[in-house]
């Protein structure tokens, strides 16, 4: 199993702002330290706690601090931008990371954001497909291009001047594109199943509930048939919350604190979700009463902390209960205690990550 790094970071409305970019820099750059081999940045306009705005200018700015991680937009929210800002935007950052970038996209799903930009009311999942069609049209095609849609027209007919340049779009590094990863957020998503046909892979989110999760594979699999290819565990990403510390009473109270980072994390999400009829994300049963839902419970279900043996042993039994998955995605939170959230990625990645490989061999070797 790999380690990488996700972060769709909410901060403290009232945490100056350049503190928290700072750290949020730093934790991908120690990502890349420790041998993370990927790591993925959210965006969002209209929220003050998720408040890294774009997640290309963010990449832009770590691109050249960074030497091997492989860097994703965790996502791109795509009814919310011109389809050509997106292609000609990736593919500068894909030639700027030396073709380390893997491409994250989705219909979004902060209604603010949809509201700011007039798609509260449209079809989100109409105008995502038409938008990453339209920039993966952009990238094979050759100018002029003449691209008629429901939601943008694309042509430089008019003003292309071929041999100076004027009217091209540039394409990425990575040919064709980078690889194409989504977000899965719904359980058994339908979305997983079309994208994998299409030969793009799903991350599994970090606040969904393990029987949600486990939903995805079959999904990916009926995907991967429709498209003609293998169905491989190492393709499937999944996201999760956790803390270690050296003890379990530290874990246990930074992990639990209702002011710490974790439990404001999830409170925010639950708020948002509660509020916008989602709130079955954090259901154990699709018929379980909307009362029974508590961010205690959520909490208690979704948030892996302790020792690095604890932990180890806690990821091996999440593998157990959803599948084999090829890509474990440390959850990033804000950092209130600087030195506990370094220390918990660092022991993360070197002593939870060889103790759950070893047991994965270990499973591997009892089921010959």
């Amino acid at each position: 199993m790999n380690l990488g790094f996700f972060t769709m970071p909410i901060h403290p409305p009232e945490k100056d702002w350049r503190l928290s970019l700072r750290e949020d820099r730093e934790a991908f750059l120690l990502a890349d330290e420790l041998g993370f081999t990927e790591g993925y940045v959210g965006e969002h306009i209209t929220d003050r706690a998720e408040n890294i705005t774009s997640c290309i200018a963010f990449i832009a700015w770590i691109a050249a601090a960074t030497k091997q991680v492989r860097l994703g937009t965790g996502t791109i929210n795509m009814p919310n931008t011109h389809p050509a800002a997106v292609a000609a935007g990736v593919a500068m950052l894909d030639h700027m990371l030396e073709g380390r970038l893997i491409l994250g996209i989705s219909p979004g799903g902060l209604l603010s954001d949809a509201e700011l930009f007039g798609n509260l009311d449209a079809n989100r999942n109409e105008m995502f497909l038409e938008s990453i069609n339209q920039v993966l049209d952009i990238w094979a095609g050759e100018p002029p291009y003449n691209f008629q849609g429901k939601y943008w027209n694309i042509s430089t007919q008019r003003t292309l001047i071929r041999d100076i340049g004027q009217g091209y779009i540039a394409r990425p590094l990575q040919r064709p594109h980078p690889p194409i990863v989504v977000t899965a957020v719904a359980p058994f998503s339908k979305g997983v199943t079309e994208a994998a046909a299409r030969g793009w892979d799903p991350i599994s989110a970090n606040f969904l509930m393990p029987v949600w999760v486990k939903s995805h594979w079959p999904r990916y699999v009926e995907g991967c048939e429709r498209g003609g290819r293998a169905a491989d565990p190492a393709n499937w990403r999944v996201a999760k919350s956790i803390f270690v510390a050296k003890d379990a009473a530290t874990a246990k109270a930074y992990a639990t604190d209702p002011d710490g980072p974790y439990v404001f994390y999830y409170r925010s999400l639950f708020t948002k979700l509660k509020m916008s009829g989602r709130i079955e994300l954090f259901k154990t049963r699709r018929d379980q009463p909307d009362d029974e839902v508590t961010l205690e419970t959520i909490c208690d279900k979704l948030i892996i902390y302790g020792t690095p043996e604890s932990v180890a042993d806690q990821l091996l039994a999440f593998q157990d209960e959803v599948g084999k998955f090829g890509t474990l995605l440390y959850a990033g939170k804000d950092w209130k205690d600087r030195e506990l959230g370094r220390q918990s990625m660092i022991m993360t990645a070197e002593k939870v990550m060889p103790r759950v490989n070893a047991g994965i061999l270990k499973q591997s070797k009892a089921a010959e």
